[in-house]
């Protein structure tokens, strides 16, 4: 985008971080980053199961960030400002992406985390212009993280 945010655009945009700063849903994120290491439908329903408080978090932190780019993806949040001040998004499909059409199918929803999923290709397209190589970094340091997970998680 060659334009400047608008004060409403701007607005919005903090509205919106300031919601990732609400308690629950603060607790779900850090959960999620700490925990959501799946690579199918069956894996990640082991991780969080619905009815439970892991698969509530999960929800909350797809929720949030679908609604979110819907408004990015709708023009309602500025994307070189969203772009910017942001990732965890990015993060947050990097570890659904592997599955998701595992989930469409299973949940039987073609649209299921489409907002996201939008976002985030346009995001490495738009990041990748400005840092190359950022995202492959980036995914490098999310396969240690892992690893470090699983080695963990043996050790116990």
């Amino acid at each position: 985008m060659a334009t400047k945010p608008t004060h409403e655009q701007a607005q919005l945009h903090l509205q919106v971080f300031e919601q990732r700063r609400e308690p629950r849903l603060r607790q779900a994120r850090d959960w999620f980053f700490k925990n959501y290491f799946a690579n199918t439908m069956e894996e990640a329903m082991k991780i969080g199961p619905m009815g439970t408080e892991e698969g509530t978090n999960v929800m909350m932190v797809f929720g949030y960030w679908e609604q979110t780019c819907a408004l990015l993806n709708y023009g309602l949040l500025h994307e070189d400002l969203f772009f910017e001040t942001t990732g965890e998004f990015f993060g947050v499909w990097e570890r659904v992406k592997s599955h998701i059409e595992q989930g469409r199918q299973m949940w039987n929803s073609k649209s299921f985390l489409s907002h996201l999923e939008k976002a985030a290709q346009r995001f490495e397209a738009w990041n990748e212009t400005r840092n190359p190589g950022n995202i492959a970094t980036m995914r490098k340091m999310m396969s240690e993280m892992e690893k470090q997970r699983k080695e963990q998680a043996k050790a116990a």
